[in-house]
């Protein structure tokens, strides 16, 4: 099937209204050698050579904790991956179709099978055919053309061919790639730094929140109580004015208006609705991640939940991070059998498990440490967003020639 005719024409108007005057429009076809689709390899296959999978592309690079494997073959030499290739995804989700990798030096990786290697020729640097895969233009160019099929879509190599493409003199295509390559250093750092304090935090949560490491000042054996020692069930009907809660894993108990996409309302009235107040724990109905979320808000919820209180004097930030601890977990999984094949946490379950009871004092030491690495975390997640963001804005003004670099 040829590609879309009208959509190419249009694309192609669109293109040549913007770009500098000594830049070109080109297709695909004209800056490449090759395009050509990888090995077919049975997914089932743990070991062996390592070959690519669509799940390989990761964040624009080749993720090697994510290839498949095959039998090698001398044959299979010149599926090998070399530097300045660029590994693109033709099927997939409507959402992700295009996704696209750069390859920066000679790999011991196979080509295979749903994704596409694009070899570029000597009229275009690799890198910079790279990021205008990975740009607006190409990305609307590949979502006009892909064919649909329930939720999955596909382009053709004729059809990514047919993409247009506009592109600079060889001296602002380094510009430019360069000036990209500088962001992308940044995100890569900043990403590695990302999961540098979160293997920190987990450590954390490891050895302070089971007393195997102690904070200068504290010492002595903590005591250990039921967990229906340290917090009441409670049961509060009748407040309808109030708003309807949800369990969520990452943001704890939060109003269902705060949800995105379709949400679910009770269709037999909330009369026998409970009510939590803020700084309340609900046991969530089913989850093999702690099942115990803490509630930012006031509202109610459904009379299935188990909304808890506690008896003692507590810092509610120590447990909302023991709650989500492997330590508590490991625990609840041995008290609830079938816990991660959904079964429900009652109260009675959840009373069955020891938990620790620091001094009080101990507890908010603790809590201020771990809410520092978190804060850390967010601090730095948001730094990222930031990098992406900027990368994003870049891209549009360097690779449609509407920024420009003073090139002698």
């Amino acid at each position: 099937m040829k590609p879309d005719q009208h959509a190419s024409t249009r694309v192609k108007l669109s293109i040549q209204s913007f770009i500098p005057t000594n830049w070109e429009l080109k297709r695909i076809s004209d800056v490449i050698i090759n395009i050509s689709n990888g090995l077919t390899y049975d997914p089932e296959i743990k070991e062996g050579f390592p070959i690519t999978r669509i799940e390989t592309i990761s964040e624009g690079v080749i993720n090697l904790e994510k290839v498949g494997h095959i039998v090698f073959r001398d044959s299979f030499g010149r599926y090998k991956l070399r530097s300045g290739d660029i590994l693109y995804s033709h099927i997939n989700s409507v959402a992700h179709i295009g996704k696209v990798a750069f390859v920066n030096k000679d790999m011991e990786v196979l080509h295979g099978m749903n994704l596409l290697r694009i070899i570029p020729n000597s009229n275009i640097l690799p890198v910079f055919l790279f990021y205008f895969f990975n740009s607006e233009i190409a990305r609307k160019q590949a979502f006009l053309t892909a064919k649909r099929a329930v939720n999955q879509a596909s382009l053709s190599t004729l059809e990514i061919k047919a993409f247009h493409l506009p592109l600079p003199p060889l001296i602002e295509q380094i510009s430019i790639a360069n000036c990209l390559s500088t962001w992308d250093k940044a995100i890569s750092a900043t990403s590695s730094l990302i999961s540098q304090k979160e293997l920190r935090k987990m450590w954390l949560l490891m050895l302070l929140l089971t007393g195997k490491k102690r904070l200068p000042g504290f010492n002595g054996e903590w005591e250990k109580f039921g967990a229906g020692e340290v917090f009441k069930s409670v049961s509060v009907k009748g407040t309808l004015d109030e708003e309807l809660l949800s369990a969520t894993q990452d943001r704890g108990m939060i109003p269902r208006s705060m949800l995105s996409g379709r949400v679910t309302m009770p269709s037999s009235g909330t009369d026998s609705f409970k009510l939590v107040d803020k700084g309340d724990f609900v046991v969530s109905l089913r989850s093999f991640q702690g099942g115990l979320e803490y509630s930012y808000y006031k509202g109610i919820v459904s009379p299935a939940y188990t909304v808890l209180k506690p008896r003692k004097i507590i810092n509610e930030e120590f447990f909302k991070q023991y709650f989500k601890s492997y330590d508590f977990i490991g625990h609840l999984s041995i008290a609830v059998i079938g816990i991660r094949d959904g079964k429900q946490i009652s109260y009675d379950d959840f009373c069955a498990v020891k938990i620790p009871y620091p001094s009080i004092e101990e507890q908010t030491a603790i809590a201020r440490v771990l809410q520092s690495a978190d804060k850390e975390i967010t601090l730095l997640k948001a730094n990222l967003a930031k990098l992406k963001e900027q990368k994003k804005g870049l891209m549009q003004q360097l690779l449609t020639g509407k920024k420009r670099f003073n090139i002698d």
